[in-house]
């Protein structure tokens, strides 16, 4: 039987966003698939709750992205790059069938757009500078407009750069269209900016835009905190009203901490918002809470809980606004969750929540409209499909089936879960993967996750490599050591000054517990592991002697230098560590990797993206260089045009080669391979597509 190879991602599709339509009997979603070595084609597809088979909606040509069915359910608005424009724009779709129409050409994008109650508008965010709000690009630009690029690049803002693009004083605004006002917005451009009100002008970056009615719109400001100047360097937000016909008069409804993200409004003026502590906030857990202007009372619903938000979070009203939905990291799942919006919210209050999906499934997305609640989840035998329940809960039915071709026939072995204790006597959640075919014992992969406050399942953003892991005939361990969320704010706080020794010890402690097993060769141990993980593998390689040899992707190496050019990250210094460079360089030197680079003997290949802003590449250069310095087997490989994201939303032929790249350096000193080490072969020799473009 065949098994999943890395090269199989180029046939894997995934699916995201899925959304009710107003009678409850469709589900709009999100499918895409890789195009070729560079691109992914997403469409829009639409699945009848009835069984039938589901059906593309939009044409492949673009990225189309954000479902939203009108009110009345005669309408999809998304958003897409169609055509020669990268920037994406507002479209809207009859259901009935019919061609779709542009309403947006605004030099900013589309993103987040939400319809109003009545139908007649949809409010969406912008990315625009002042001078594009000056010269109206904001609201119309010809289709062949492209921005002059910064020469040079003037920097007057803290954070100025993220997610593999720098802002150029660029800043989300909130607009609304009237989409009935668009013809044709390529041949009308007057009347297509007429038809776009612009609702924030503020200095700020603003987010969630949400209707109360077809009157009054909600959305969120991160704001500075009070003394203070820079936004940037706050979790501060409000939430402001407006009437999108005269936005000048919006007002303050509610001023809270948090990293802002999502607000959603109920149809009295109640507004749901994330909620983060202020002090050390990367190590707690976010809340929900709940305003209502009406009494001037805020709720905090999660309060008994001890679970944080998900990183991939979903927060939606019922359809009878007196509940809530919420996805939470919970040992091992990532569930949906339904809790009353005014639960008590004192220290002492009981979870008031209910699991509605995903126990065994890793949850990360979902819409619940009246009668039916529809969400998309992995499980471990598919790397994700949508589903859909009840609001109620209760068991769930698989509404697609996205790669029933690709995985016809082929081998997905199930990990197996575990638990063991560390030294200080915590309970460890676990899995260990191990090849389909294996006969005998196999050699280990250890792969520690990001963060380091998320957590992993047995499925999620990882299946596909895992399994492809597997299939090369290597058992993969993976856990979730003291930091991750899922299991309580007081482990994830137990990470507390010490990133490495206290997380370290707890996967040491798993590689003891599984290498005790016959399937698993404990004498052939490999680690890798990207951001946070990578962090730990250099820490790891340098403080024991148990792997052969380690990959470290995308890490934190230089605790000082990772501070001064990450983007938002810097706070997990400030909160996690509890200094700033400044006030004890000498803690943050000891506590980072390259310090103790000359202490690190087996081999190492260090990868990293030349676009990641979140964690940038100058720590691996600065990992790399000392490795080389110190005479430590070592191969520096980089990916252009890639940001952080790149394991999971890269260009599809970087996300093969990089784990092709991998596997080939394990197989180099593994016993169980008969491969000379990488460093000893071509830099292409053994990959699928060689640097040249050519097999191999």
């Amino acid at each position: 039987m065949d098994s999943i190879e890395a090269s199989d991602f180029h046939a894997l599709a995934s699916v995201s966003e899925p959304r009710v339509a107003p009678g409850g009997e469709r589900v709009a979603y999100v499918r895409t698939v890789p195009e070729d070595d560079e691109e992914y084609q997403s469409a829009v597809y639409v699945a009848p709750v009835g069984g039938d088979e589901p059906r593309r909606f939009t044409v492949r040509d673009g990225i189309d992205a954000a479902p939203r069915w009108s009110p009345s359910g005669d309408r999809i608005a998304f958003t897409s790059t169609r055509g020669d424009d990268d920037r994406s724009q507002l479209w809207v779709v009859p259901t009935d069938g019919g061609e779709a129409r542009q309403v947006t050409s605004v030099a900013g994008g589309v993103a987040t757009p939400t319809w109003s109650p009545d139908g007649s508008h949809v409010a969406f965010i912008q990315q625009v500078s002042p001078e594009d709000r000056g010269a109206d690009r904001d609201r119309w630009v010809d289709a062949d407009y492209e921005p002059e690029e910064p020469d040079p690049r003037v920097i007057d803002r803290t954070v100025y750069r993220a997610d593999g693009r720098y802002f150029d004083r660029q800043r989300p605004q909130v607009y609304v269209v009237d989409v009935d006002a668009v013809d044709d917005v390529g041949s009308d451009g007057e009347r297509a900016g007429e038809a776009v009100t612009r609702v924030t002008d503020a200095e700020a970056d603003h987010f969630s835009p949400t209707w109360v009615d077809a009157e009054t719109l909600y959305y969120g400001r991160r704001v500075p905190r009070e003394g203070e100047v820079d936004a940037d360097d706050a979790i501060r937000l409000e939430v402001r009203a407006c009437d999108p016909t005269a936005p000048d008069g919006d007002e303050l409804l509610t001023r809270d901490e948090g990293w802002g993200g999502l607000v959603r409004a109920a149809g009295d003026g109640r507004v749901a918002y994330f909620r983060s502590p202020e002090e050390r906030s990367t190590l707690q857990q976010t809340e929900v809470r709940v305003y209502d202007p009406a009494t001037d009372e805020t709720h905090t619903p999660t309060a008994g809980m001890d679970r944080t938000m998900a990183y991939h979070a979903v927060l939606e009203w019922g359809a009878d606004e007196e509940r809530l939905y919420v996805t939470t990291p919970d040992a091992g799942s990532v569930v949906l969750r339904r809790l009353p919006w005014d639960a008590d919210d004192g220290d002492d209050a009981p979870d008031p929540s209910t699991v509605v999906a995903g126990e065994g499934m890793d949850v990360d997305a979902a819409h619940v409209g009246r009668d039916v609640l529809a969400y998309s989840a992995s499980e471990w035998d598919h790397p994700g499909d949508v589903f859909i329940s009840t609001p109620g809960g209760g068991e769930g039915t698989r509404l697609t089936r996205v790669n029933a071709d690709v995985l016809a026939g082929v081998a997905v072995p199930q990990p197996a879960e575990l638990w063991f204790e560390n030294d200080d006597g915590d309970e460890i959640q676990g899995w260990l993967l191990t090849p389909p075919d294996a006969d005998g014992p196999s050699p280990l992969v250890v792969n520690v996750h990001g963060g380091p406050h998320i957590m992993w399942s047995d499925s999620g953003t990882m299946w596909h490599e895992f399994q492809s892991l597997a299939s090369a005939g290597y058992a993969v361990f993976f856990c979730n050591p003291r930091g991750s969320a899922g299991y309580g704010a007081a482990f994830m706080q137990a990470i507390e000054r010490d990133w490495g020794d206290v997380t370290g010890a707890d996967v040491l402690a798993g590689v003891d517990h599984v290498t005790g097993r016959e399937s698993v060769d404990g004498d052939n141990v490999f680690l890798t592991g990207g951001s946070f993980g990578g962090y730990l593998t250099a820490w790891l390689a340098a403080t024991s002697d148990r792997f052969d040899a380690t990959v470290t992707q995308r890490g934190v190496y230089d605790l000082l230098g990772f501070y001064g050019s990450t983007d938002v990250a810097y706070h997990l210094v400030e909160g996690d560590f509890g200094t700033d460079p400044w006030d004890d360089p000498a803690f943050l030197w000891e506590h980072s990797p390259v310090a103790r680079a000359d202490d690190i003997d087996a081999p190492m290949l260090v990868m990293h993206a030349e676009n990641d802003f979140r964690v940038p590449v100058d720590g691996a250069e600065f990992l790399f260089r000392a490795l080389r310095k110190t005479g430590t087997p070592t191969r520096f490989v980089r990916y252009p045009r890639e940001g952080h994201e790149l394991s999971r939303s890269g260009e599809p032929g970087h996300v093969v080669d990089r784990i092709e790249r991998i596997r080939r350096w394990f197989d180099g000193y593994s016993d169980h391979h008969d491969a000379p080490p990488a460093l000893e072969r071509e830099p292409a020799a053994g990959l699928s597509v060689g640097e040249d473009g050519d097999e191999n």
